[in-house]
């Protein structure tokens, strides 16, 4: 049977962590395909030469040697940004060459337009790799959990703030010291807005809840806060509550809407959730047959990602020898059952808050920032004062009971304007996670 050639764009650390594991699953990978998968080429305008353990595939800086070469079945798109690679991942569909991507970036923001192109044309786009790095997610939503409506879908999907949040709990440093210690071991770039403003899981978030709910959803229609303004003490505040900080993403399914919204979130110490630290990525998915399946490992990085690249490209190759293109819808709805949804505001949603309040010690400041609150209607149920100081500011921190996000809004917007408050005041909301069902 002959080979599948694949054809690499980009050999940065997820291109050759997908080549070497190519390579040293060669032989595993014949016995589960049924014939060799072959890299053939690589196009890359960084690099000189491939390590010597790749010898014999040819490295090229025309890109075009890949896309319109017809020997090559498979072209893997590793550049990420969205031009040039959308282009090249556009070109090759029309040549008629299968694609696998892990550009959650690209994928989110104008996968509609790939995946028609891909569709009309009879060809395969895998993107594995776009989200949680080696953790199955996409095939977990696309077959492992095809016969169930999904309820909600919450996770960690960011390394390198999850190792920013779980560094600051463990050894209480601010938020600027441990995200130099990330960048250090190149967990963080040397921008990192993207990782640490929740950008980047947004981007994953928008291609879950395609696969979750058979829509399309873009990026300024998800809510969106980072990690940046947490300080340590808000994170010790919330462990003598019971919590610990976590930047999640969080959608739910509520039948005519649904909820798209990434934020920094106080999970209850004895949630799933809560005990993934460092690196490390969690995806808690609800299906209303099988219940609660949380998938837990890393979230990106050379091997892991790489390895699921070559998932991608076994999945295609798979379906190349069987003559069964497309088995699998991309988004696992098939194209023409694809339909908007409406997007819960966030405005609109309810539940409780950890509240941080900055203000002078006077009496009656308490009276006056509860009177404020009770007018919105917004009812506390535990408060916090630590570090009496005559002379400056004091912490009030409160926990209400379920409250309407506008509601908190433009209560804090009324205490921020008083002369009594200090500082602007911080609003964490916290994870209630009752396994309320669609409705």
């Amino acid at each position: 049977m002959e080979a599948i050639k694949v054809g690499l764009i980009g050999f940065g650390t997820v291109g050759s962590g997908m080549a070497q594991v190519l390579h040293e699953q060669a032989g595993r990978l014949q016995k589960k395909v049924g014939t060799e998968i072959v890299l053939k080429r690589v196009a890359d305008i960084r690099i000189e030469a491939l390590p010597p353990h790749l010898a014999g595939i040819e490295l090229t800086r025309d890109v075009q040697q890949v896309l319109a070469d017809p020997g090559i079945d498979i072209v893997v798109e590793l550049i990420g940004g969205i031009e040039p690679a959308k282009s090249f991942i556009l070109a090759a569909i029309a040549n008629g060459k299968h694609v696998v991507t892990a550009n959650k970036a690209l994928i989110s923001q104008h996968g509609s337009e790939i995946f028609a192109a891909a569709h009309a044309r009879g060809v395969e786009v895998g993107f594995e790799a776009s989200v949680g790095g080696g953790i199955p997610v996409i095939k977990a939503l696309k077959e492992g959990l095809v016969a169930n409506r999904i309820l909600s879908v919450m996770g960690i999907l960011n390394g390198t703030a999850n190792f920013i949040l779980s560094t600051m709990t463990d050894q209480g440093l601010p938020f600027a010291t441990v995200l130099r210690q990330a960048q250090e071991k190149g967990y963080a770039e040397a921008d990192p807005t993207y990782d640490v403003e929740g950008i980047d899981t947004a981007h994953k978030l928008a291609i879950l809840m395609n696969l979750a709910y058979g829509m399309s959803i873009r990026l300024d229609e998800i809510s969106i806060e980072g990690i940046s303004c947490i300080e340590p003490i808000d994170i010790a505040f919330g462990r003598d509550l019971g919590y610990r900080i976590k930047l999640l993403a969080i959608t739910r399914n509520h039948g005519d809407h649904v909820e798209a919204r990434v934020h920094p979130t106080l999970v209850p110490e004895d949630h799933m959730l809560a005990s993934i630290n460092g690196a490390y990525n969690g995806i808690n998915f609800r299906g209303d047959m099988v219940g609660d399946v949380l998938l837990y490992g890393y979230g990106a990085g050379k091997m892991p990602t790489g390895s699921a690249v070559a998932a991608d490209i076994v999945d295609i190759a798979r379906n190349i020898l069987n003559g069964s293109i497309n088995r699998v819808p991309a988004l696992s709805y098939r194209h023409e059952h694809l339909r908007p949804r409406r997007i819960t505001p966030l405005e609109e949603l309810q539940g409780p808050y950890y509240i941080r309040i900055s203000a002078v010690d006077h009496p009656g400041v308490l009276s006056t920032i509860s009177g404020i609150l009770g007018k919105h209607g917004i009812s506390i149920e535990s408060v916090i004062q630590k570090g009496r100081n005559a002379q400056g500011s004091v912490p009030v921190v409160m926990v209400t009971h379920d409250a309407r996000e506008a509601a908190v809004r433009q209560a804090l917007a009324q205490i921020d304007a008083l002369d009594i408050c200090t500082a602007r005041s911080v609003k964490i909301r916290i994870l209630v996670d009752d396994g309320e069902e669609e409705h």
